[in-house]
């Protein structure tokens, strides 16, 4: 297959991830590239497609299982896809106050780095210092 015939299919996987994160990975495009480089696109369109249903036709709803993606990315140290889970939640209407909630609850869970790794993504998605207290 050639590359023209798979940019429509790899532009479709790349649209899931916008919809759910506003944007794509750069994990998720490093995958596509060899994926499209070694006829493997399938597993991506099958992966993008589990995890839209996850993400979207799940009864807890995309703002709750985007604060328990950062949560759970937070009790492992995964920093950037936690950030992106963060950006995620905020886009499916969560509000700060959500994110410092998900963070505190990972302080009991998983401990201080968790909670410290929490605070400082919701702090740097703080337009400014005076507008903290307003979320």
């Amino acid at each position: 297959m050639t590359n023209d015939s798979l940019a429509p299919r790899t532009e479709a996987v790349r649209d899931r991830y916008r919809s759910t994160l506003g944007a794509v990975p750069s994990g998720v495009e490093e995958r596509l590239r060899l994926a499209g480089a070694f006829d493997r696109l399938p597993t991506e369109e099958a992966l993008a497609a589990l995890r839209h249903i996850v993400l979207t036709d799940n009864p807890l709803g995309a703002r709750v299982q985007q604060l328990v993606h950062f949560g759970q990315l937070l009790s492992l140290g995964r920093e950037h896809p936690a950030r992106l889970h963060a950006h995620g939640a905020l886009r499916a209407g969560a509000r700060i106050a959500d994110l410092i909630g998900v963070a505190e609850t990972a302080l009991i869970t998983s401990g201080v780095p968790a909670y410290a790794l929490g605070t400082e993504i919701i702090a740097g998605l703080l337009p400014d210092e005076g507008r903290a207290g307003q979320a």
